[in-house]
């Protein structure tokens, strides 16, 4: 089976990939160590990627872009109460 969407944990060293392919069956489940992301990336047909919105997806996104085709960033509806959650804690 084909990937078609994959979520990707974002962490300080291990990442963990899920993918998914059209009938939205778990056909991946992967962790990768921070080194082993773009190559991984690069040996996949173009996919959908969600991931965190923070520093390091940017610069994962960024790199993303670079190895394929662009793609798109979106905020999703559902990080807004994670961030006022934090605004909570942090504020």
């Amino acid at each position: 089976m084909q990937i078609t969407t994959i979520g990707l944990d974002i962490a300080k060293n291990v990442f963990q990939v899920h993918g998914i392919d059209a009938k939205e069956k778990v056909v991946a489940r992967k962790q990768l160590r921070r080194s082993q992301v773009i190559t991984f990336f690069k040996a996949l047909p173009p996919c959908l990627i969600g991931m965190e919105a923070c520093a390091t997806g940017a610069l994962l996104g960024a790199r993303a872009d670079e190895a394929g085709p662009p793609g798109a960033a979106d905020a999703s509806e559902g990080c807004e109460g994670l961030r006022q959650a934090q605004q909570k804690r942090c504020g």
